[in-house]
């Protein structure tokens, strides 16, 4: 998909609260062939290994006193590029990448996005698909165990997020090893002929890449990842 002539409204959600965008193939397979390539040639010490799944954090390592910014690589930075051309973020451009590493079975609670970034995310799928699940906290701040509804995300799509669905919903990925795709996924419709409802669909081992701007950096920048 070529990011500089198509208009991002219609690619809203809109049987979801404000405000989501969904593009499906929002990258070629031969894209997503280079990204998984690349994310599994670098070094070892990149990864940081949690409990449930690990990630690499490329840009720097956001923090409440300032991100020492890092020098993001070609191969990465074009997409960087691909998603600031969207003109999602008044103008600023995205500076950090979080990669997570999900193989089947693994998931993440539910949680927001915090204040350290601007209030946009956007996701690259790659993989396999996953399901996002969206939950509204309570008037007492009480978390449901029942999600409010859910985004199914293919490989090579883009989601972006904004608004109430990055500042109120909370979102979390079930730790399960396949994905029934039922009533509660808002953005069926929106996928390929692939995915149809009341279809159990299992999972394979899914890269997403969470591209996001870190207003607060340093104002020098470690090299790191190789040569650009």
């Amino acid at each position: 998909m070529n990011s500089f002539h198509f208009n991002i409204e219609d690619y809203r959600v809109i049987t979801a609260p404000e405000t989501a965008y969904y593009i499906s193939e929002f990258i070629t397979p031969t894209e997503e062939k280079g990204i998984l390539t690349n994310i599994y040639a670098s070094p070892k010490p990149k990864w940081t290994q949690l409990s449930n799944r690990r990630l690499q954090n490329w840009g720097g390592i956001p923090h409440h006193n300032g991100m020492i910014a890092e020098t993001i690589p070609q191969w990465l930075d074009k997409y960087l590029e691909k998603i600031h051309n969207l003109k999602l973020m008044d103008d600023k451009r995205p500076n950090h990448v979080l990669v997570n590493e999900y193989l089947p079975g693994q998931g993440i609670m539910p949680h927001l996005d915090g204040s350290l970034f601007y209030p946009t995310i956007t996701t690259i799928s790659a993989g396999s698909h996953i399901v996002l699940n969206f939950i509204e906290p309570t008037e007492d701040n009480t978390i449901s165990t029942k999600p409010a509804f859910s985004f199914l995300l293919e490989p090579r799509s883009l989601l972006i997020l904004q608004e109430k669905l990055y500042t109120r919903y909370l979102h979390c990925i079930e730790e399960v090893k396949e994905d029934f795709l039922d009533a509660s996924i808002v953005n069926i419709n929106m996928c390929s002929d692939e995915y149809v409802r009341h279809k159990t669909v299992p999972r394979k081992t899914r890269v997403s890449l969470t591209i996001r701007h870190v207003p607060k950096t340093t104002s020098f920048k470690i090299f790191a990842g190789g040569r650009r």
